[in-house]
């Protein structure tokens, strides 16, 4: 009770003094542009759902500097939309790349439509500003906080609303190819960060599934909570907009021949423009949690995404596979596991170990579940913060450690989703998810054996020893070892993982 009362105690003492914006402003709606049959991607498109009769097509984008790669090629190619849609995005090299990647699409013609959340975002206003300053660029924060006074204090004073945030992440352009799944716009995503990399999933899809991605993006473009910029950064000035604008393109031309040419020229990059790749033919069903979700009241009925997820997982005869960043089951998922496997269904389940968590709390609010997940009879592996990956090219250096950013779930090798949902309360209650649930037995096998190829290799199983108490166990070049405490952290981030149980399990 006390950690509760704590809480509001700080937000009382925050809301004296603090600032909020208004989402009642009058904002012009657009909708994402259909007609787009014309197109070279229109035309591609077309030409290859006609010969797999009508289904989407899909490849996972695995690699970093792949799924950048895809992104910009994607850009490139727009000749008539791109709508992106994310969680953030920082001023760092991926955040310069993509917008000056839009600005170029953008002098081209193309209308750019771009919604990102506002809570952490660190690209700066005024930067953003200068990309929503061209007439084809249109800018809107999602759930904004006000910019006058303090930016945590605004947070705290409104924490109701602004506790609420869109995590989906997309890219859509010419509304007939589109890119889905857990990356969002910074280094760290892309193979960009050499101290830290994050393994990350994406898909690029075609097709109608496309569409639907346009039509929840419409969804969101347009709802009460997606603010114009220009509202929401009113005091930025216009000298202070040209030369940020003046940065983006000095900052993109001297990277166009590094790092911009290793992205779009990779290897995956060249094969699936080059039709060298097979894309998965599929159907899927494309879900999103409504935006309204952050405006009512937390209940079943808002759950849409996990909902229809756990549907189908319930309905699993063999396996599941759950890849996941950030677990944290509570009671009602540790039954949910629990009569899974006791329907005679063999569940795994991949998240991060301590030295691998990128969130503190959140693996505080894990560990408790820990013990009766893994009586519940679930394989519960976690993350080796060394298992880091090669280098895609000779001008990158290896990563000093990784952190798991995957978010998909393979059943009976036949169906897999892929997106923007952790398995935590902050994914399942607070905040709007998407993603797809694609329904291909090549595609779910090729990425079920992956992992399960992966896993010893790279990852310590928890598990129970005669006692009752934890063990991790792996095989480490060759040599089998096993941990009595959460291995490979030090004792400061254990100590902090101890102290941080306080935080409420509901807001993770």
């Amino acid at each position: 009770m006390w950690r509760h009362l704590l809480y509001i105690t700080v937000l009382a003492a925050a809301a004296s003094g603090c600032a909020t914006i208004s989402v009642d402003q009058p904002v012009e709606p657009s909708y994402a542009i259909t007609d787009t049959a014309d197109t070279t991607l229109g035309r591609e498109v077309a030409e290859w759902t006609s010969q797999h009769d009508g289904l989407s097509g899909f490849y996972p984008l695995i690699s970093g500097l792949d799924a950048l790669g895809a992104r910009l090629a994607l850009i490139e190619s727009a000749e008539k939309s791109i709508d992106a849609q994310y969680f953030l995005m920082k001023p760092d090299i991926a955040g310069l790349i993509f917008a000056g990647a839009l600005l170029q699409a953008a002098d081209r013609g193309v209308r750019v439509r771009f919604l990102l959340d506002d809570i952490f975002t660190t690209a700066d206003d005024v930067h953003l500003s200068a990309l929503n300053s061209h007439p084809n660029i249109d800018v809107r924060m999602f759930n904004p906080v006000a910019r006058s006074g303090s930016s945590s204090l605004n947070f705290l004073g409104d924490f109701g609303r602004a506790n609420r945030r869109m995590h989906n992440k997309s890219l859509t352009v010419d509304n007939r190819i589109t890119i889905i799944g857990g990356r969002n716009i910074a280094d760290e995503y892309f193979e960009l960060k050499p101290e830290g990399e994050f393994l990350d999933f994406d898909v690029l899809g075609l097709g109608d599934v496309a569409g639907d991605v346009a039509e929840q993006f419409d969804l969101f473009w347009n709802h009460e909570y997606s603010i114009p910029l220009d509202i929401v950064a009113s005091n930025v000035g216009e000298s202070e907009v040209d030369a940020a604008r003046a940065d983006i393109v000095a900052g993109f031309d001297d990277i166009l021949q590094s790092i911009y040419a290793d992205a779009v020229g990779s290897t995956l990059v060249r094969d699936l423009y080059d039709g060298e790749v097979p894309l998965y033919p599929a159907s899927a069903d494309f879900v999103t949690d409504a935006p309204d979700k952050l405006i009512n009241d937390i209940d079943e009925s808002q759950k849409i995404l996990v909902n229809h997820l756990a549907e189908v997982a319930a309905r699993a005869e063999d396996e599941i596979v759950v890849i996941t960043p950030y677990f944290v089951p509570l009671d009602t998922g540790v039954a949910f596991w629990k009569a899974v496997v006791e329907s005679g269904v063999k569940v795994t389940i991949l998240t991060n170990s301590l030295a691998s968590n990128n969130h503190i709390p959140v693996h505080s609010a894990y560990a408790k579940y820990r013990r009766p997940i893994i009586e519940a009879g679930v394989d519960l592996y976690e993350l080796r913060a060394d298992a880091v990956s090669e280098p895609a090219s000779d001008a990158q250096a290896s990563p000093e450690s990784v952190t798991l950013h995957t978010k998909v779930v393979i059943i009976d090798r036949e169906f897999l989703y892929v997106g923007s949902l952790n398995l935590d309360p902050r994914s399942i209650d607070i905040n709007t998810e998407m993603g797809a649930i694609i329904r291909s037995p090549d595609f779910a096998s090729s990425l079920a054996e992956r992992a399960a190829a992966a896993l010893p290799e790279r990852a310590y199983r928890v598990e129970l020893d005669e006692n009752g108490e934890l063990r991790w166990h792996a095989v480490i070049d060759g040599v089998e070892v096993t941990e009595t405490k959460e291995p490979q952290a030090s004792g400061w981030r254990r100590f902090k993982a101890f102290v941080l149980k306080i935080v409420p399990d509901s807001q993770l």
